[in-house]
């Protein structure tokens, strides 16, 4: 029997993005499935009842909330290029950075973007240049922040979008 995975997202969701990456990396086949936010679909109340929100995770039926966590299932089920360390010091770690990257960096960014005023958006471009500055001392010269291959926290920061977007 063939194995369904299905992802409920958006195309422009940062956090089903990193589904998608983590799905990828492991060679994943999966179907993505667009939701329309301002019309959520059955299937989505349906699977994630409790927050009603991509990204939701579906394998073979049984479904997975919440990106962090969803990042960890796949990490647990698909054992091939595994995202997370080994150690379970360095997993604690890259769990608080990730952590602090969904509550204090994301929020940053779309205060300094999109706050309701100048001195706002000001406060919080300075917050995240000191979040920022956190990170890329996390790095230490490291190709990625897991060393030389792409793990977990390269995931969740989506250093593509979370740079561009911060500038």
């Amino acid at each position: 029997m063939a194995e369904e995975v299905l992802l409920f997202s958006t195309w422009f969701s940062i956090y089903g993005r990193r589904i998608e990456m983590a799905l990828k990396l492991k060679g994943i086949e999966y179907k993505f499935i667009e939701e329309d936010l301002t019309n959520k679909s059955p299937s989505l109340l349906k699977y994630n009842p409790v927050h009603k929100k991509v990204p939701v995770l579906v394998h073979n039926g049984k479904p997975v909330a919440e990106s962090l966590v969803i990042l960890e299932y796949i990490d647990e089920t698909w054992k091939n290029h595994p995202i997370l360390p080994k150690h379970p010091y360095e997993r604690a770690n890259t769990r608080f950075w990730a952590k602090l990257i969904d509550e204090k960096c994301w929020p940053a960014i779309l205060q300094a973007c999109w706050g309701k005023d100048q001195k706002e958006r000001e406060k919080a471009a300075e917050e995240l240049s000191k979040l920022l500055q956190f990170l890329e001392n996390e790095l230490k010269g490291k190709r990625f922040f897991g060393g030389e291959t792409i793990g977990l926290l390269d995931i969740a920061a989506n250093t593509d979008r979370l740079l561009a977007w911060s500038f």
